[in-house]
């Protein structure tokens, strides 16, 4: 069958069929596996970067092995396949993603590098690590059992068997942590570098909300800004009047604010946004929220019509020829 003719092809799905992907880091016990992949498009349409750090299904066999109970806590640990809505929403709109393939299980992506339950590694606290410092700058979440290593999950007691080697916890940020967000960093200054700023969409999924008091429906999007400190306030004014409009029930940084990777990543004056979209699991899952569900495709298309408006938006916030580009 002859290919149609060059003026019926769309562009965004002939450059999705040229996007370029690049590996990095690696998986530590899985034979030199990437801890992710980054994919671009030979031209950005929009200066956005949609990431995906909590999605993640390469698991070493031997850590496997160390799970007390390994489907339950994939199935509580895991951004259950929100990476195929990722895959989708930059198909659709020509954005640069990047997905992390290293399990939560193994190393959280959205939490500082120094935020270790030390009592779960062999040895403990190091002791070039003063107390006082321990105390101050880590185990902030790793005290609720999900910190950099979660160890427990909530109402399910504890994820292991025995302790960490302290020389697997060092590879593990060594090869998968400080190597995605390396590869994070850079992109978001190539995007910046073209565009004049860069947006950010830490893309994640939750357990079902239920309405609050006065509400009269739970939200089914969570927007998080860090309260303002990881985005300019017109994107998140943007987000919510085009959720609305559409009839998406959506809130603002409750429960759900951003953690680690918009505090580190997002800079709104230094042309750097970031927000986190926090996606209801039943809206694209099955009813036991644990495979794809008839919904994908629908979710996936009302992201990616929110993604083009916040890039565009973000374009405007660059300012030059950003907005020009976005418009074509």
């Amino acid at each position: 069958m002859p290919p149609p003719p060059r003026s019926l092809v769309d562009p965004i799905t002939a450059s999705a069929a040229l996007r370029v992907p690049v590996t990095g880091g690696c998986v530590p016990g899985l034979n030199g596996a990437p801890a992710f992949t980054l994919t671009t498009p030979p031209r950005l349409r929009l200066p956005v970067l949609i990431a995906v750090p909590h999605a993640g299904r390469s698991y070493p066999s031997a850590v496997m092995a160390r799970l007390r109970d390994p489907e339950l806590a994939q199935l509580r640990l895991e951004d259950r396949y929100v990476d195929r809505l990722g895959v989708d929403i930059a198909r659709q709109t020509g954005a640069a993603l990047l997905v992390a393939h290293a399990p939560r299980a193994l190393m959280d992506l959205n939490r500082a590098e120094d935020d270790v339950d030390w009592d779960m590694v062999e040895g403990g606290r190091p002791a070039e690590l003063p107390a006082a410092a321990a105390e101050l700058g880590g185990n902030r979440r790793a005290r609720s059992g999900l910190g950099l290593v979660p160890r427990r999950l909530p109402g399910s007691g504890e994820i292991w068997r025995g302790r960490l080697a302290r020389d697997e916890l060092t590879a593990r940020i060594e090869g998968i942590h400080r190597a995605y967000h390396t590869a994070l960093a850079a992109q978001l200054a190539r995007i910046r570098a073209e565009w004049g700023a860069a947006l950010l969409i830490d893309l994640h999924s939750m357990p079902p909300l239920r309405a609050a008091e006065g509400e009269g429906q739970a939200p089914v999007i969570v927007l998080g800004d860090r309260f303002g400190a990881s985005c300019h306030q017109s994107l998140m004014g943007r987000a919510l009047s085009h959720l609305e409009r559409r009839g998406h029930a959506a809130a603002q940084n409750r429960p759900y604010s951003g953690g680690y990777v918009l505090d580190r990543h997002g800079a709104p004056n230094a042309g750097m946004h970031a927000l986190q979209i926090e996606v209801c699991r039943a809206t694209y899952l099955d009813r036991r929220l644990s495979e794809p569900g008839a919904g994908l495709s629908g979710v996936a298309a009302m992201l990616a019509t929110l993604t083009r408006e916040l890039g565009a938006e973000a374009a405007l916030l660059g300012g030059g020829d950003g907005l020009l580009q976005a418009a074509e």
